[in-house]
C-alpha cells in the first residue's frame, strides 16, 4: 500500500502553502514529516486524507486518487488531525462505536476492544471523553484512528499531550502499526522522529528541503565538518593545533579537542603529522555526526 503525491499545491488566498511537492510513502516504513510552524505538513496531511481540495497536483493512495475516489480511499486511511476534534459529553466506548459505525464496521465491539487495547484505553473505556486528561483524549483520536484497521495511518502531533510513560507506550503502538502499514508521522520533538521513523521527510515555506534516511540525512556533509581527535597526552592546547584550515578549536577536556573545518582531510593528516612529529599518542581520531536537529536547523533556517 503506497502513498504518492505528485506536484502538490494548495494556496491560502495570497499564501501558497504547499508549493509542487512531490513524494511517495512506502508500506512497512514509518515517515517522519518535519517543518517549522506554517511550513505545509497540517496542509499536505489533510489533504492526503481528502479533507482539503488541492489547487494543483493529485494524490494517489494505492493507486486511486484521493479526490476522485474520496470514499474507497478513506476507508483506507486512519487520520489522527493536529486539532483532535471529540464530543466530550459521549463516553469513551460510546464515542468508537459512533466512528465503528461512521465507518461501516461490521464487528464494531471486537474492533473497538482491539483499539482500546492497542492505545491503553482500558481503565478510561467507560468515562466521558469531557473528564479525561490531554493525553488520554489523545489517545481517544489514535483509536479512532486505528478502529477501523487501516493500512495508511496519517498521525499529526500523536503524542501531544502525553507524559513521558504515554510517549514511550504510544511510540511502541506506532512502531507496531508500522511493520505492515503506510505512516504519516509529524511532531515538532525530533527525538520522536529519531525514537520512531525510518525516513524523514522535512519541508520549509511549502517545499520539500529534504527526503531521505535519518541516517543518510545526518551523514550529509555540511560547509563545515567536525573532527575530534583525543590525546593520551594532557599538555595540549588550543593553539597547536590550530593549523591551516582550521576555523575554531575547542578544549572539551585534557587531551580532547573538537576542530571545525571546511577540509577535514587536510586537518586530519596534520593532527597524524603533528603526531609523528611530537611523538605523541592520539587514541582517537574521528568526524562529529550531524543531529537531526543540526540537519533541521540548517535546512530550514541556513545555519
Amino acid at each position: 500500500m503506497s502513498v504518492e503525491v505528485k506536484h502538490l499545491v494548495k494556496q491560502y488566498g495570497e499564501q501558497l502553502a504547499v508549493n509542487d511537492i512531490s513524494f511517495t510513502l512506502n508500506k512497512g516504513e514509518i515517515t517522519g514529516f518535519l517543518g517549522p510552524n506554517g511550513a505545509g505538513k497540517s496542509t499536505t496531511m489533510k489533504v492526503i486524507t481528502g479533507y482539503l481540495q488541492p489547487d494543483g497536483g493529485t494524490v494517489l493512495v494505492n493507486g486511486m486518487d484521493v479526490q476522485r475516489n474520496a470514499v474507497e480511499v478513506k476507508k483506507l486511511i486512519g487520520y489522527l488531525p493536529e486539532s483532535n476534534a471529540l464530543y466530550y459529553d459521549m463516553y469513551v466506548s460510546e464515542y468508537l462505536y459512533f466512528v465503528a459505525g461512521i465507518k461501516k464496521i461490521k464487528q464494531k465491539w471486537q474492533s473497538i476492544n482491539n483499539a482500546i487495547l492497542l492505545t491503553g484505553l482500558i481503565i478510561e473505556k467507560n468515562k466521558k471523553i469531557g473528564q479525561l486528561s490531554k493525553g488520554y483524549k489523545q489517545r481517544v483520536g489514535l483509536a479512532a484512528a486505528l478502529i477501523n484497521q487501516p493500512d495508511v495511518l496519517i498521525l499529526d502531533e500523536p503524542t501531544s499531550g502525553l507524559d513521558p510513560n504515554q510517549i514511550i507506550e504510544i511510540r511502541n503502538v506506532i512502531k507496531q502499526q508500522g511493520a505492515d502499514k503506510t505512516v504519516l508521522f509529524s511532531s515538532h520533538t525530533l527525538q520522536e522522529v529519531n525514537a520512531v521513523c525510518d525516513r524523514a521527510i522535512i519541508i520549509n515555506e511549502g517545499k520539500i528541503v529534504a527526503n531521505d534516511t535519518l541516517q543518510n540525512l545526518q551523514q550529509q556533509k555540511n560547509d563545515i565538518a567536525t573532527v575530534i581527535v583525543s590525546f593520551r597526552e594532557q599538555h595540549l592546547n588550543t593553539t597547536q593545533l590550530q593549523f591551516e584550515f582550521v576555523e575554531k578549536v575547542e578544549c572539551m577536556a585534557p587531551g580532547h579537542f573538537k576542530l571545525y573545518t571546511r577540509e577535514e582531510q587536510l586537518v586530519r593528516k596534520h593532527l597524524l603529522a603533528l603526531a609523528l612529529q611530537e611523538n605523541l599518542n592520539i587514541i582517537s581520531l574521528q568526524s562529529e555526526q550531524q543531529t537531526l536537529e543540526e540537519v533541521f536547523r540548517r535546512l530550514t533556517l541556513g545555519s
